[in-house]
């Protein structure tokens, strides 16, 4: 059984007009993939920092409840020293 080679002729034209027409259909998609991508990470970064800046609004009102709460407790600490101090003043006399 032999086989005869069979001869197809195409002209250089041709060829390259096929290439190149794959080519920007493969670069339309790169294209388009890499838009969709780069649409993506914008919004999950616009997601990102907004999270980040309400994480900051947040420690700086938790900062400020601190400073509250510190002040709160020097006050009380400040009043029951003068407790103290009178109900050592109470003992002595008594």
């Amino acid at each position: 059984m032999t086989q005869t080679g069979e001869t197809v002729t195409y002209s250089l034209e041709s060829v390259l007009t096929r290439s190149e027409s794959k080519i920007d259909t493969l670069q339309r998609d790169v294209d388009q993939k890499i838009d969709y991508f780069q649409r993506d990470v914008d919004q999950k970064f616009g997601t990102f920092q907004k999270d980040v800046n309400d994480l900051k609004v947040e420690t700086a009102v938790i900062k400020g409840e601190i400073k509250t709460l510190a002040r709160k407790v020097e006050g009380m600490d400040k009043r029951l020293e003068k407790v103290e101090d009178s109900y050592a003043i109470i003992v002595r006399v008594g």
